[in-house]
């Protein structure tokens, strides 16, 4: 299990047009599973190997919304950090992510609102290889108070068989 962390957020104040951030995460087939239980979406694409690779993949690859789930999680760690609202997104898919992808979730703030705490942001995702899988804009309310907050892991989730649920 990994050990909590201590992060620090940016306040509206600290925040200029132009500051960035990164966040990366390995993409695995546990965490399409998990996300797959969470979602409901369980499309054989992302969970199946025989059927994905009768595809135009070859193989299974993660959500689409996976790699939003990781923006989010940027925003919500990186810039502007704890305490921000999420308010927006749009996100268009450029290239799929495959399983042992390593992606990376490249953000710039490039609005800032002159009398609301509120943030546009570049949202661009690219892949280990340098190939852009996703790229939008979130719109955010970034956090008025200074904190710095504890994050810790989640505990470890065992999905349930369907017929253990039963």
């Amino acid at each position: 299990m990994q050990a909590a962390t201590q992060i620090t957020n940016l306040t509206i104040d600290e925040i200029n047009v132009g500051d960035t951030a990164t966040y990366s995460r390995l993409v695995t087939e546990r965490e399409v599973e998990l996300f797959a239980a969470v979602s409901g979406d369980h499309n054989p694409v992302h969970l199946d190997p025989e059927y994905a690779a009768t595809t135009q993949f070859g193989e299974c690859i993660a959500h689409g919304m996976l790699t939003g789930a990781f923006v989010s999680a940027a925003i919500a760690l990186e810039l502007p950090g704890p305490g921000t609202i999420y308010l927006g997104q749009n996100l268009q898919f450029r290239a799929p992510v495959l399983l042992g992808d390593t992606v990376t979730v490249f953000l710039e703030v490039v609005e800032k609102h002159e009398s609301k705490p509120w943030l546009k942001l570049s949202t661009t995702v690219k892949n280990q290889d340098g190939k852009e899988i996703a790229r939008g804009e979130a719109s955010v309310m970034a956090p008025a108070k200074k904190e710095t907050v504890t994050v810790v892991p989640p505990p470890a989730v065992q999905l349930l068989e369907d017929s253990d649920a039963n």
